[in-house]
């Protein structure tokens, strides 16, 4: 038996040692490879281990640390490996806007996640590119606009649900609570009116779980262990966050299908509701045309509903969170914004057609954006061809990067770039200003297609709340002991926290 176990003990040994120096060799001759492009050089960077690439030197909690501390010594344009996969940075606005805009055609399709892949397929409108994403990108926009987005009636829905927030805030009586589920339901309420054509009660099961699951899903996609399953897919399909995201990805398709039903027993094509009864209209009219290979399917209806959702909630909701804790936080700031809303408005409704006269307001919320940079790298890009970027070669296929707190930080572009200023916004006759770099939506082909209803949630709810509300820390909790430090998951949301939201109307 000692032979046995001696000789099994040196096999495996040799096989560790063999299987070792193949990846090795694998590994020097892609290197040797890359770093003789015939069109110049790859994008510099910190040297890569086998197989675990850069991983070893990334801070899983916050990789966009990690990349502004690289983009200061290897540079605006730089690769890092995840894992075995190549990835180019962008780092900082000029660089960042030059490929966004000015090479929006090489730099425009989507890499997609391994979990995007797995749940979307390719379809809908985050994660697809070709002609499939062209005609559910326009056909978003155009219904999106059709059912309100930027229009007076979108306006009047914004404020109508301001209202029952005001209400549910108001119950709380003055006590400290959390604001997340409530501010969630309001801007999701928003979406949901322009998506299905109706808003749900606060109280609803359906709605709330439909909301909390999002934005689980939303939290698991940036979690750890979900980012070394993005790098190792083959061998970590065990993750408990991989096995937990997919539970409540099928979960929100089945209530999705569930409401999609509802909505077809009652469907009046002459009287479409929202983005959903337009869908199944369109599809049914290239059905009735005989058209077999239209992107106009159920796989895309469902996955682009689903995108439009939590794009729609996640980031506005967050934002909105960021600038009640902010105002807690720097209460002078919140005088501000205060009087100049009792000087401006006084007791009225606020309008989207006041923030031309209410600079200072506006600038709180843009710094505010800024300031929490909500989604620090824009969702992974990907080139369309070759290309020799600033002097670097990048290759048609690879991932990139843009890393836009990079861009919204970048020190050569804001007087005080990491802290809460909203005279960033604001010319010396306190007049608000626009700045180029101030870029959270993204730039180029691929910005945000709900820029404008976002910018108009965020105007309205944060004014009304403003106006009828002071927001203090909890009990015991002083302003400076607020914590500013963001939560880890895809996008930058507050750490979990209570205020009070004390009813001054």
């Amino acid at each position: 038996m000692g032979i046995l176990d001696a000789f099994l003990q040196s096999f495996n040994s040799a096989f560790l040692l063999g299987a070792l120096t193949v990846v090795l060799l694998i590994y020097f001759i892609s290197t040797s490879k890359s770093s003789s492009q015939k069109n110049g050089k790859w994008p510099p960077g910190p040297r890569p281990l086998p197989l675990l690439g850069n991983l070893l030197q990334l801070d899983l909690k916050g990789p966009y640390k990690t990349l502004m501390e690289l983009s200061r010594k290897y540079g605006s344009v730089f690769t890092i490996y995840l894992g075995p996969k190549k990835v180019v940075i962008l780092a900082g606005y000029k660089t960042v806007k030059e490929a966004l805009v000015n090479y929006d055609d090489v730099f425009g399709d989507r890499t997609q996640m391994q979990v995007a892949h797995e749940f979307a397929q390719g379809h809908g409108v985050l994660w697809s590119n070709g002609d499939s994403w062209k005609e559910m990108r326009r056909f978003a926009l155009t219904n999106l606009r059709d059912f309100g987005m930027g229009k007076r009636a979108c306006e009047d829905k914004i404020i109508e649900e301001s209202q029952y927030l005001i209400e549910v805030f108001k119950k709380f009586k003055g006590e400290a609570f959390d604001t997340t589920q409530p501010i969630n339901c309001a801007v999701s309420n928003i979406i949901c009116s322009i998506v299905y054509g109706s808003r749900f009660e606060y109280d609803d099961p359906e709605f709330i779980s439909l909301v909390t699951r999002t934005n689980r899903i939303v939290t698991l996609g940036g979690s750890p262990s979900i980012q070394m399953y993005e790098m190792f897919p083959s061998v970590l399909k065990w993750v408990a966050d991989r096995r937990d995201f997919f539970k409540l990805v099928v979960a929100n398709k089945k209530q999705n299908l569930a409401i999609f039903s509802r909505l077809k027993k009652t469907l009046n094509p002459q009287m479409c509701r929202g983005f959903v009864d337009a869908f199944l209209v369109r599809k049914q009219n290239l059905e009735e045309s005989g058209v077999t290979n239209s992107h106009f399917h159920d796989d895309n209806l469902l996955i682009t509903v689903m995108n439009l959702f939590a794009a729609g909630t996640e980031t506005t909701s967050t934002t909105l969170r960021w600038a009640l804790l902010l105002m807690a936080k720097y209460s002078k700031i919140q005088d501000e914004v205060q009087e100049e809303l009792r000087r401006v408005i006084g007791d009225r409704q606020v309008q989207v057609a006041d923030r031309k006269n209410l600079p200072f307001t506006d600038a709180v919320i843009h710094e505010t954006q800024r300031l929490s940079s909500i989604i620090p790298t824009a969702l992974p890009h990907k080139t369309t061809r070759d290309i020799t970027f600033q002097g670097h070669f990048i290759e048609k296929g690879t991932t990139v990067f843009p890393l836009l707190t990079s861009v919204l930080h970048d020190p050569d572009e804001w007087e005080r770039p990491h802290s809460f200023y909203p005279a960033h916004f604001l010319d010396k006759e306190k007049k608000f200003v626009k700045r180029d770099a101030f870029i959270p939506f993204s730039a180029g082909r691929r910005v945000c297609l709900g820029e404008g209803l976002a910018r108009m949630e965020l105007f309205l709810f944060f004014a009304t709340l403003m106006q009828h509300f002071r927001f203090t820390p909890a009990p015991g909790v002083s302003e400076g002991e607020l914590d500013l430090t963001p939560g880890v998951g895809f996008t930058l949301s507050p750490l979990p926290h209570k205020l009070c939201a004390v009813s001054h109307m």
